[in-house]
């Protein structure tokens, strides 16, 4: 009964208002999920220089950011890399030491199941949710104001795990930059792939099935599949009904099931591409005229930020 909603800017404006938008689709399936929102935004092309990551995480341990001193260097300027508490998270801009991994700045973080976490990770890639409706999300964030091409929400009615931070959505792919998945559905096969996955060494950080749909996402390209190609493979690995939107500096990727149970409308002009589990909600949000209609059965489609044809696979 979950809720999710996406939104490609085809035109590359900049300062495009792709916080709000997002929020009024969010706004209009609230219906279908009381219990948390949140929403992943890739923003603009950062300028050249250094890389720098956003990172955003959970309250922990108060010596965690002490230990990030010794793998780079923890950012208080003003703009894309700052330090603000918002909502009972923090966020701060992290210039990584030459060579540092995704990974070893969680495990120099600390992080963990049940103490903190790293709710999002990249050069463009921002990642907010919080228990409560899209409203209190508006009030905690102010997202409203966020900037950026691309974007995707999320509204969830808990059918299975508990309701709190870490089990709303979206998740951002853990060890994966500016990469993140919502998901509506259930995926049936989900505790063997976990064991599987455990098996490997994964940690997981909640009891939510849609956590795998990650999980599954960053084996794949592991093994050198390419994001487009991962998706792909998901529609005969993952079983169940369900849908999902992806996250990614590469661009908007839309998966279905292959016997296409879960509802998603979609819409394409040569402005954007918006995507969302009722039509009710791009209705609400977009005022351009455009025909909507469900993408077919074993959907998986990347619709890249650098160019305006979709990778079909």
């Amino acid at each position: 009964m979950c809720g999710i909603v996406g939104y490609w800017d085809k035109t590359g404006r900049n300062g495009f208002p792709i916080g709000r938008l997002v929020l009024s689709m969010l706004e209009a399936l609230s219906c279908r999920g009381p219990d948390s929102a949140g929403i992943a935004v890739i923003g603009p092309e950062p300028p050249a220089g250094p890389e720098i990551w956003s990172v955003r995480i959970t309250p922990g341990d108060i010596q965690a950011l002490e230990r990030l001193v010794e793998m780079g260097t923890i950012l208080p300027d003003a703009g894309a890399a700052h330090q603000a508490s918002q909502g009972n998270t923090l966020q701060f801009g992290f210039a990584p030491e030459p060579g540092l991994t995704v990974e070893e700045l969680e495990r120099g973080l600390g992080a963990r199941r049940g103490g903190l976490e790293v709710l999002s990770l990249g050069r463009r890639l921002d990642l907010v949710k919080q228990v409560g409706s899209p409203t209190a999300l508006e009030a905690a964030f102010a997202v409203s104001t966020w900037q950026g091409p691309l974007a995707i929400g999320h509204t969830r009615m808990s059918t299975e795990s508990r309701i709190d931070l870490s089990h709303s959505q979206p998740f951002w792919v853990h060890g994966v930059s500016d990469l993140a998945t919502v998901h509506n559905g259930h995926v049936t096969n989900y505790h063997q792939l976990r064991r599987r996955f455990e098996q490997q060494g994964t940690n997981f950080y909640t009891d939510n099935d849609s956590e795998v749909i990650g999980v599954y996402l960053r084996s794949r390209m592991e093994q050198g599949q390419s994001l487009a190609g991962a998706m792909a493979d998901s529609i005969q690995e993952l079983d169940g009904a369900f849908s999902y939107l992806v996250a990614s500096d590469e661009g908007l990727g839309i998966v279905r099931d292959r016997f296409g149970f879960k509802p998603l409308v979609l819409a394409e002009t040569e402005e954007f591409v918006a995507v969302a589990t009722e039509e009710v909600a791009l209705r609400r949000a977009l005022t351009a005229d455009f025909r909507a209609s469900e993408p077919p059965p074993g959907f998986a489609r990347l619709y890249p930020l650098v160019a305006l044809q979709p990778c079909l696979v």
